[in-house]
């Protein structure tokens, strides 16, 4: 979301109001005078201050798959954006990433739909995009920013990304600064800040598997020789164009479409038609994406499903900051 600057100093104003909202807001949680509802089980959240994407999904997948190994019971808490009967896309791609062993609880009253799932023993509870849920108390706050935009000059709604103030970070436990793609001077810089724990992740390719065929997953090199036409409708897609190719695929066009777009075979038709013009082989999505091709049926060109993963270079260091404010907080209770 890039405003104009014309129009982004004629929003100014409104920023303004927008943003002395949500710090009184904030600090009428904080002082108690709005309740926060609390569950039995451990809520961590993972949320954002800006619009857009900056890789929420991949993390709350991360952290299931963490808690997971360690036999946690596992329940992730969505929102559901354009969700229908408690289905989007980010929340299938989570149960297909997860194979049904973490539960989800799907509605705008994250309290609400968490509640029948605290009679099953779940242990955490993943709060996804919350950190603006202030409704539900949380034991740990994971902010991620994605590194390729910066927010030093950024502005608040509606001038700019920003959904709080930047003092809002002060409420994190935890920062996660996503797109560092292992770049040892942005490591070595993101580990020196102490302000709070900072930690520097990645987003890597695990695959492509081919729409309508079995899930076997190959690499860039094994599935064509390209050049690929990209499409998404995602938070930020700027970011998948730029991590294919750094991920060697050939592309030879790209089209972006709004977050949660959901296809229809004509719009098929004409990214089929634009990969041609461009000299296409091929056509590459996200696994996101995949989930909003429902009722195309099939595709002329090759179309291939893009399988990421996150990664943590400080696995250790960042699992041992959120075991270690919540054992302080179980202390507390105690």
């Amino acid at each position: 979301m890039n405003v104009p600057k014309g129009i982004a100093l004629l929003l100014w104003p409104l920023s303004a109001v927008y943003g002395a909202a949500a710090k009184v807001r904030a600090w009428l949680y904080a002082r108690g005078w709005l309740k926060q509802k609390r569950l039995k089980g451990t809520v961590i959240s993972v949320g954002n201050i800006t619009v857009g994407g900056t890789g929420k999904t991949p993390m709350v997948i991360w952290l299931a798959e963490k808690f997971l190994a360690e036999g946690k019971r596992v329940a992730i808490l969505s929102r559901g954006y354009k969700s229908a009967g408690g289905r989007s896309d980010e929340i299938e791609l989570m149960k297909h990433r997860l194979c049904g062993k973490a539960l989800f609880g799907v509605g705008k009253n994250r309290y609400a739909a968490a509640r029948p799932l605290e009679e099953q023993g779940i242990e955490i509870f993943l709060l996804d995009d919350g950190f603006q849920h202030l409704p539900l108390a949380r034991d740990f706050d994971i902010v991620l920013i994605d590194r390729l935009q910066p927010l030093s000059e950024e502005k608040v709604l509606p001038a700019g990304r920003l959904r709080e103030p930047l003092s809002a970070l002060n409420r994190a436990d935890a920062v996660v600064y996503t797109r560092t793609d292992g770049a040892k001077t942005t490591v070595g810089l993101i580990q020196q800040l102490k302000r709070f724990p900072i930690f520097p992740a990645s987003t890597q390719v695990q695959g492509f598997r081919l729409f309508g065929a079995d899930e076997k997953l190959q690499s860039v090199a094994e599935i064509s020789e390209g050049p690929f036409f990209a499409f998404c409708g995602i938070g930020n897609p700027e970011a998948f164009f730029l991590d294919l190719k750094r991920w060697g695929a050939k592309i030879a066009g790209q089209r972006a479409f709004r977050d949660h777009h959901r296809y229809t075979p004509a719009e098929m038709l004409a990214i089929e038609e634009a990969a041609q013009r461009a000299g296409a082989s091929a056509l590459v999505t996200t696994e996101k994406d995949f989930n909003n091709l429902a009722g195309i049926g099939g595709t002329r060109m090759p179309l291939y499903i893009c399988v990421i993963t996150l990664a943590v270079p400080d696995e250790k260091q960042f699992l041992g900051a959120i075991a270690a404010k919540l054992g302080q907080r179980e202390g507390v209770v105690a």
